[in-house]
């Protein structure tokens, strides 16, 4: 099995998502290549990497084409490798975005990411009364299942988070970045989870991987009390910046990041194949 870590580029952006790592490991995906070049299909999307000291070789075009036609050797057929219709370009590449032209395939969703320095000084959450702040307990079926319930009605109409599954999850608990003292829980009276503030730091930057408001609450400011909280969590760790991803059409989201200091830093482009559409 080819090493993913070593098409990671200092300066680019990661060119593989983090469920793809996670089905990757779990063998749900399909690898191919080598350590020159890989081609990864999941779940009908494809991702493609090729080393520095590769490019400009037509490697690219020659790993989309073999994943593209089964006959080609690309992967056996009835895997999920054998016809992809959708591929991402993180960072937005140029060479990505030529290999597509080449390909006939069409940019139909961008996903931006936003960074935002480091506040000196911790802000206030403001949590409103009724409301607590807690940390996730790593492991404990309780609090997973509660906040795969959360996560799902919050995200249920994205095409990725919304599908979270517990094996997604603890995946992620098991992973080096992870923490639960970074995973903010917002309950209300009762003590159903209200929200959660998902922060992912690693590398020097405190991403806010995961903020969701529970669908009936949604419209009452909860999601900045959210970010103040995960932004109390990110200052006084010597962390570069904060960081997050969010819909270029998400107008409502991009409004309140923006309020929180949030700028465009980088971009990440989905392509279709011609018969896909938009």
């Amino acid at each position: 099995m080819v090493d993913l870590a070593r098409f990671v580029v200092p300066g680019e952006a990661p060119p593989f998502s983090d469920q793809t790592l996670v089905d990757v490991r779990a063998g749900r995906a399909t690898v191919v290549g080598d350590e020159r070049g890989v081609a990864v299909v999941r779940d009908g999307e494809l991702e493609v990497a090729v080393g520095l000291e590769e490019r400009g070789r037509g490697l690219g075009t020659a790993l989309v084409t073999q994943v593209l036609d089964p006959d080609a050797g690309g992967a056996p057929a009835g895997t999920s490798a054998a016809s992809p219709r959708l591929a991402w370009a993180h960072g937005d590449h140029p060479a990505a975005r030529a290999l597509a032209a080449r390909f006939g395939w069409t940019a139909v969703r961008t996903l931006l990411q936003l960074r935002a320095p480091i506040a000196a000084v911790a802000p206030d959450p403001a949590v409103p009364d009724g409301y607590t702040l807690s940390a996730f307990r790593t492991g404990n079926p309780d609090d997973e299942a509660a906040w795969l319930a959360l996560n799902a009605a919050a995200f249920a109409h994205h095409p990725e988070q919304g599908r979270m599954t517990l094996d997604d999850l603890r995946a992620r608990e098991a992973d080096d970045w992870f923490s639960g003292d970074d995973l903010l829980l917002l309950r209300d009276a009762s003590g159903a989870l209200a929200g959660s503030c998902w922060l992912k730091v690693e590398g020097g930057i405190g991403e806010f991987y995961a903020v969701a408001v529970r669908p009936d609450l949604q419209g009452q400011r909860l999601g900045g009390v959210l970010m103040r909280a995960g932004t109390a969590r990110l200052t006084g760790r010597g962390l570069e910046a904060a960081a997050l991803y969010v819909e270029g059409d998400n107008e409502p989201a991009l409004a309140l990041y923006r309020r929180s200091g949030f700028e465009q830093d980088a971009i990440d482009v989905q392509y279709a194949a011609p018969e896909s559409g938009r």
